[in-house]
């Protein structure tokens, strides 16, 4: 029977709390390899050491007690758990399994536990594989922890996570600059939530902290890296930095700036308009 990598993969995946990372897992079966001691060639393997008497026995050989009762089936269990007898989990094990491999797996089982629908799925993150709950039984995984409904980002605290993500390190100031708006309830939002966090300072007057995106937000928008957020199709990069470098941050911006009517209400257009000079007596 050939070895089959996916059940392998199967029970390292149940077994880890933990996300798997195919390192971890190459890693595995080289220790496998290591624990393995064949017999060099002329070697005879040595021979078992005979049972000591009981200290209690009489010159017969025995003690007139009842004979000893066998270990139970449990511990023989775990004794032969891990002894080379099944050939389709030991036997013809390889000694190398590419990522490719274990990817081509890993998406096989992905495929069937969505198909079986049974409440289980196989993500990959940045740090590797893990099987998850369905989002649709979140509900009864809260019930049984006892924990609230996750909070929801307010609109505010989502465009400033997304100014991060795409302009991460970024400072308080650069945020305020893109979104017209203060940013520092948001901000300690992003950073109670530990979606974000300090990278470190800029090297610009006064040193104004950096911000930067975490692994949990990786987690949070279900990707693997930054290379793979969508392409902003808003402005680019450099366009972003060239209106900064004009734009300062003390100007508050003006209806026209956020692309609105620029109109006067009638007391704002009495307030401005010049007075009128008093006429002359007796005109």
């Amino acid at each position: 029977m050939a070895f089959n990598l996916k059940k392998v993969l199967k029970a390292l995946l149940l077994s880890s709390s933990q996300p798997l990372a195919i390192k971890d897992i190459q890693a595995a079966f080289a220790r496998f390899h290591d624990t393995q001691l064949p017999l060099m060639e002329g070697d005879e393997p040595a021979p078992a050491a005979p049972e000591a008497p009981s200290p209690a026995a009489d010159e017969n050989g025995t003690d007139g007690s009842a004979p000893a009762a066998a270990a139970p089936a449990e511990e023989i269990t775990e004794v032969s758990a891990d002894l080379p007898q099944d050939p389709e989990l030991y036997g013809d094990v390889p000694t190398l399994i590419t990522a490719t491999q274990i990817r081509e797996v890993m998406d096989a089982i992905a495929a069937e536990l969505r198909a079986s629908d049974d409440g289980l799925l196989l993500i990959e993150g940045n740090a590797g594989y893990r099987l998850v709950t369905h989002p649709r039984f979140a509900r009864w995984v809260r019930i049984l922890r006892q924990e609230p409904p996750p909070v929801k980002l307010s609109q505010s605290a989502i465009e400033t996570l997304a100014v991060v993500a795409y302009r991460q390190p970024v400072t308080r100031s650069e945020i305020e600059t893109i979104r017209g708006v203060s940013a520092e309830a948001g901000i300690n939002k992003l950073l109670e939530r530990e979606l974000v966090y300090i990278v470190g300072r800029a090297d610009s007057p006064g040193r104004p902290i950096q911000y930067g995106t975490t692994d949990q937000f990786l987690e949070f928008v279900g990707i693997k890296s930054l290379d793979e957020l969508p392409a902003s199709d808003v402005l680019s990069s450099r366009q972003i930095d060239e209106w900064l470098k004009t734009s300062s941050p003390a100007h508050a911006p003006t209806d026209t700036d956020m692309g609105l009517a620029d109109e006067q209400l009638p007391l704002e257009a009495a307030a401005v308009a010049p007075e009128k000079p008093a006429s002359p007596e007796g005109n």
